[in-house]
């Protein structure tokens, strides 16, 4: 699939929001300023002011609605999810280029909070997604173990787990090691 650098930023920015969230044995991520500014920073968001405890809380709900977005079981409850959060962001489009960065589209108003800020911008690229008919792409790990976020940005679709090098060869492995086992045991 084809798209623009924003929009790639704006679903690696979604894609690690949601990878914040507490799942099974990993605890919550983002409960503190501290952990909010290493999210910003780790995701180089621009135009971000002071932050909050208010803005961590904020941002844990924007994080709770994309969860929701990738959870929708139709591309119109997906749409309408995502609707509804980039009109609660004030969704403003302005052409910008600051950091080295040609023109591109910044969805959030300016001076918005970085909650409204991913909401626009993680929302619109969400929107993207719905619109060219890949919300498919928008997955879960298919590891037992883990729940984490991903995009499928293969050309056949065939991506299964969050990174193939850990949850895929783990999986891999264990599968390897079960026939090993059950070849052995039927030798006996």
């Amino acid at each position: 699939m084809q798209m623009n650098h924003d929009t790639r930023c704006a679903l690696d920015d979604v894609v690690d929001l949601l990878n914040t969230a507490p799942e099974g044995d990993a605890p919550d991520a983002l409960v503190s300023v501290a952990d909010l500014c290493a999210f910003v920073k780790r995701n180089a968001l621009s135009d971000v002011g002071d932050l909050t405890e208010r803005d961590v809380a904020d941002v844990r709900s924007v994080r709770e609605r994309f969860a929701r977005i990738f959870a929708a079981d139709s591309a119109r409850t997906a749409s309408e999810l995502v609707n509804e959060l980039v009109a609660e962001a004030g969704t403003t489009p302005q052409l910008t280029n600051h950091d080295d960065y040609d023109w591109h589209v910044h969805y959030f108003a300016p001076g918005a909070s970085v909650a409204h800020h991913l909401a626009a911008d993680g929302g619109m690229a969400l929107a993207f997604f719905i619109v060219a008919g890949e919300r498919d792409r928008l997955r879960r790990c298919e590891a037992p173990d883990c729940p984490r976020a991903f995009v499928d940005l293969s050309r056949n679709r065939s991506r299964r787990y969050c990174d193939s090098r850990t949850c895929g060869n783990r999986l891999h492995v264990a599968a390897y090691r079960a026939r090993q086992r059950e070849s052995s045991d039927s030798a006996n």
